[in-house]
């Protein structure tokens, strides 16, 4: 079976518990696995505000996570959360190649910083003039 790398950040309602966040990333995290997925890393980013907004809503919980899963189970897995009332969005990438190298890279720390040359000749300028 054909499987792909994806990430995957989702806005959880604000107006649930702290206990409620950590059981719907659960609930999630859970129905990736059950779908044949292995989830590689979550990282929850917490309350932020929105530009404008969702459902009479001014802000959410962000959560963006990291995982590999057929082809399939991104339909099975977006169905289900369309109808869940405790996810406001979400948002799916499928990585290609170029994007699996760079994430390599930002798991081993090693990104290189291809504008810091530009940046450091700008701020020169700045100062002679």
């Amino acid at each position: 079976m054909n499987t792909n790398y994806y990430e995957f950040t989702y806005i959880i309602n604000p107006v649930l518990d702290e206990d409620k966040f950590s059981a719907v990333v659960d609930k999630v995290n859970d129905l990736i696995k059950k779908n044949g997925g292995k989830v590689d890393e979550v990282d929850e980013w917490g309350l932020r505000q929105f530009a404008y907004e969702i459902d009479k809503k001014r802000s959410g919980f962000y959560v963006n996570m990291y995982f590999t899963a057929p082809v399939d189970a991104i339909a099975k897995i977006e169905r289900i959360l369309r109808i869940d009332d405790d996810v406001l969005r979400f948002l799916t990438l499928k990585y290609d190649a170029k994007m699996l190298r760079h994430r390599e890279l930002q798991k081993k720390n090693a990104v290189p910083n291809v504008f810091g040359v530009e940046e450091e000749e700008e701020v020169e300028a700045v100062e002679e003039d």
